[in-house]
Order: structure tokens, then sequence, then C-alpha cells
């Protein structure tokens, strides 16, 4: 099966026009989240196993077998390409997930726990390569990626056809960090529980997103987070296919950081146009003081009737917002 590769650039389907560059506020993002994904390394996999870990050389026919093998160590399961019906829960130690060819290994329905093809709650870990999709649990939350608690970095990743790409609860001294990924076809609000989105991020210390794509999206919000500060940076929403959809970037308490060089589209089949970003929409929790939104480039798509605000504000604390563009029916700025 022939599949897209998720770490091409984010293509622009709909606007060619780029966004101005900002030359002092995040030059250095995207190299520091992917110096924290160990090189990739083609590993004979013994036994005609799928999952190896490297420092050991040991084959494994099932993942939670080489997750249990690390423990409460440190190690890498590299995985040879193919689909799989699997899924591991890791409860410890700092584990790298990690494709032995990019774009080649796709984990494809199967959850662990009702949440995730992987449930993390060890200190760390590294994502690498992996395609995640048709994710469904129970209660409409069904994710690639469950994040309980420790730090996670994502790189090279694609998300897609399921309920939620990644999910996360609260871990205020976490961090996490998304490069070069794709989240396509992701949300849904058709559950009593409330709506899922492409990335939901509990109370986490921070959380950085960067060169990563986010499309069609069928419910909830692209991205949505809760952490404390947020470095959003030169990534696509192109919402001109989605559906049922709502803010392209929603930070519910409020957040410090950045949202800069990022490239937006809303479609015609939104849900909830009323604007793009929000800021402290459902409490002010944490302090916006100084959210750097600049440099970003912003279009309502073909055929969009209504007009909508660039950056909707609940928060009443004073945000940088500094030059972007913005497309005709989009206001720049409102306080509610």
């Amino acid at each position: 099966m022939m599949t897209p590769d998720p770490v091409s650039p984010p293509r622009r389907s709909v606007w060619p026009h780029r966004p101005a560059r900002l030359a002092l506020l995040a030059p250095c993002l995207a190299a520091v989240a992917v110096a924290a994904i160990p090189a990739q390394e083609l590993i004979a996999q013994t036994r005609g196993d799928p999952y190896t870990v490297k420092e050991t050389g040991r084959g494994f026919a099932r993942l939670q077998d080489a997750v249990n093998a690390i423990g409460g160590g440190t190690g890498t399961i590299t995985i040879a390409p193919g689909r799989y019906a699997d899924c591991a829960v890791q409860t410890a130690g700092d584990v790298t997930y990690s494709a032995a060819q990019p774009g080649q290994v796709i984990f494809d329905g199967t959850v662990c726990e009702d949440k995730a093809a992987l449930v993390l709650r060890g200190y760390n870990a590294a994502v690498s390569g992996i395609t995640f999709q048709n994710m469904k649990s129970s209660d409409g939350n069904g994710a690639g990626i469950r994040l309980e608690k420790g730090h996670l970095t994502v790189a090279q990743s694609w998300f897609k056809d399921s309920q939620e790409g990644i999910l996360t609860a609260a871990d205020p001294r976490g961090r996490i960090v998304i490069d070069k990924s794709t989240f396509t076809n992701l949300g849904t609000c058709a559950y009593s529980g409330g709506c899922s989105h492409a990335i939901y991020v509990g109370e986490y210390g921070s959380l950085r997103v960067t060169r990563s794509r986010f499309e069609r999206g069928a419910g909830g919000h692209y991205l949505k987070s809760r952490a404390a500060r947020v470095e959003i940076a030169s990534n696509s929403f192109d919402d001109s296919q989605g559906r049922w959809s709502n803010y392209l970037i929603d930070l519910p308490m409020g957040s410090t950081g950045q949202i800069t060089n990022n490239w937006f589209v809303q479609g015609p089949d939104h849900e909830n146009h009323s604007a793009l970003i929000a800021v402290a929409a459902e409490e002010r929790k944490n302090s916006s003081d100084g959210l750097v939104i600049a440099g970003n480039d912003a279009r309502l798509a073909p055929k969009v009737p209504w007009s909508t605000v660039f950056v909707a504000d609940w928060s009443g604390n004073r945000l940088e917002i500094g030059q972007n563009t913005l497309g005709p029916g989009i206001k720049r700025f409102e306080k509610r």
C-alpha cells in the first residue's frame, strides 16, 4: 500500500502566499525538536521478529514484550516495515519507538486499555516515523498516542482517520515536542462526553509544535492545549476540506509563549467559525501575558460566506499581536 510521506513540508493547496518570517522569535525551535529524536538506523530483525531492542539486539513478536524488556531503563525499539494490529502500555523508563523505515510502519485500529495504540505513563517516550490510523475507543477518544504522564517527543509521524491523534492527561512538569508530523481527518463531537480533537493536551508544563500539518478536521479543534506555555511555529492548518470543525488553535485556559509563522485557512464546512485562534475561552488559569502572535498568514477558503476573527481573547491579559497577513473577511483581534 502506498502512503503519503508524513515528513513532507506542509502543502499549501489553497493559498500560495507564504507568511512573513520573524527573524528573532523562533529560529531554533525545529532544530531542538529534531535533535530530541535519535538518528534512524536499519537494524537486522532477529529471527524475523518485527520489534528489536537496539541495545541488546533481541527480537520480539509483540510490542508489549519489547517494552517490558526495557522496563525502567532506557532503550530503543526498532520496528520493521509493516502493518500491525498491535499496541503497548509503557509504565516506566525511557523508550524510543522508531520505524526502521520512516513512513513504512503502520499501527492500524488496535488500542490498549480502550485508549490508544501507545499508552504512555513512563518517564519519557519518543516516537519517530510511525503512522497511526483507524483508532477508536468506546468513549470517543481513541488515539494514536495517549500520554498520561512524563515527557514526549514525536517526529516524522502521521495520525489519520481516528477519533483523536494525540491525547494527554495533566503533568505540569512534563514537556511535549511535536515536529514534522501530519494530522489528517481527526476529531469527533458524536459522543456525550464532548468533542475529541486532532491534538488535545492537558495541563502540561510546555508544548512545542513545529513544521507540522493539520488537515481535514472531522470535529472538535485542530490543536487544543491547556499547557502553561506553547510554542506553535511554522505549521499549516488547512481547514479547506474540514467538516464540523471548530477553532484551529484553542488555548482554553490561556498560555504564554508564541504562535508564529503559521499558515491558516478556515473552510466552508466549519461548525464554530467565530474565530481562528481562541485564548482563555473556558477559564483564565494560565497567564497569557506577553503571548506573541505574529508572522502568520490567515485566509478564508473560497466560497466561505461569513467573516471571522483571527484572535478572540477572553484572558484580559496583554497579548503581543504583531504583524500578520490576514485575508478579506478576517478581523485582527476581538476582546470577549
